[in-house]
């Protein structure tokens, strides 16, 4: 896929006011310091479509970006150890929680991982709940250009023997690096196939 355009449409935090259109929708999430505005911007070939940041947690709303006039991009806050306060956080679990409940034009999401990390516990758990309330979703594991390929494929394999602790197999993951630009197009052809099957 080739993005022609990419264009912000809103930011909110209250599931009932994002888009009334119909059109599909993928959702990037993860922990705050994992590098998703950078995925974004470099999947869109925008250098500051998403706000990126020094400090983690930067994003705290629900962003939509229109992509090639057909579906969106969700920019969702980042879960973690973000320098905001507990009520906030909170907040965040619950528009977070209320988005993927209710949102019927979700797709599918993606749920970024930093590759030179173990497997964490609060991946682990957000996955197992996307997972017992049937929502797609895909691994993307970022900052693959800080690693060696040996190294990556040694921690692929070691997060994939985690999660068959408990998953029948392993979800769909893709390995990206934004600098790199590692990963983009393998990410894009995953959404047009999508896309594709419901002749968007």
């Amino acid at each position: 896929m080739e993005i022609k355009s990419a264009e912000f449409v809103m930011s909110n935090s209250d599931v009932a006011k994002c888009p009334k259109s119909m059109l599909p929708e993928y959702a990037f999430i993860g922990r705050s310091n994992v590098g998703k505005s950078s995925l974004i911007n470099m999947l869109t070939n925008r250098k500051s479509l998403a706000k990126t940041s020094g400090r983690p947690g930067k994003t705290q709303l629900i962003n939509h970006f229109l992509i090639n006039k057909n579906w969106h991009l969700v920019d969702l806050p980042g879960y973690g150890y973000a320098r905001v306060s507990k009520s906030a956080k909170k907040t965040f679990q619950k528009f977070i929680t209320q988005y993927f409940s209710l949102r019927e034009q979700l797709v599918s999401a993606f749920v970024l991982v930093d590759i030179r990390h173990d497997a964490q516990p609060i991946d682990l758990e957000f996955m197992a709940w996307l997972g017992e309330n049937s929502i797609p979703f895909s691994i993307i594991f970022t900052k693959a250009d800080k690693l060696k390929p040996n190294a990556i494929t040694r921690q692929v394999e070691t997060y994939k023997n985690k999660l068959l602790e408990t998953w029948e197999e392993m979800p769909n993951y893709f390995i990206t690096s934004s600098s790199k630009s590692i990963g983009k197009e393998e990410v894009l052809d995953y959404i047009d196939s999508i896309n594709n099957s419901m002749n968007i």
